[in-house]
């Protein structure tokens, strides 16, 4: 009786970890669905990002970074001023819902990279 608790409570355990294992990797390999376009300030350039991975920072690859965005994807995104998704005193994050769009003020650092809310 003693072997058969203990077999229950491998079993038990191995569900636990292949459950924690598997969220943990739910994200992997997982894009976003729909659009992000991206703008700079009084450019007719559009830069569209389409199926973009879910995990990351990505680089917005407009030269002088962007001052639009439209957001047509099914999942929230951060936009950063940096070129590597992170903050500082002077360049917060942005939070861009779903469906949504927004412009830069004039005069404000231009948007470098982003990541994706999930």
């Amino acid at each position: 009786m003693f072997q058969l608790q203990l077999r229950h409570a491998g079993v038990i355990t191995g569900a636990a970890l292949l459950l924690t294992a598997t969220a943990t990797a739910c994200s992997a390999g997982k894009t976003t669905v729909g659009t992000l376009s991206f703008r700079a300030h009084d450019s007719p350039v559009v830069l569209t990002y389409s199926n973009t991975p879910v995990q990351g920072c990505h680089k917005i690859r407009l030269p002088h970074g962007a001052a639009h965005v439209e957001n047509n994807t099914l999942v929230d995104v951060i936009l950063y001023r940096t070129p590597n998704c992170q903050k500082s005193e002077r360049a917060e994050g942005i939070y861009i819902p779903t469906s949504t769009s927004n412009v830069t003020a004039t005069g404000s650092l231009p948007w470098r990279s982003f990541s994706v809310v999930h």
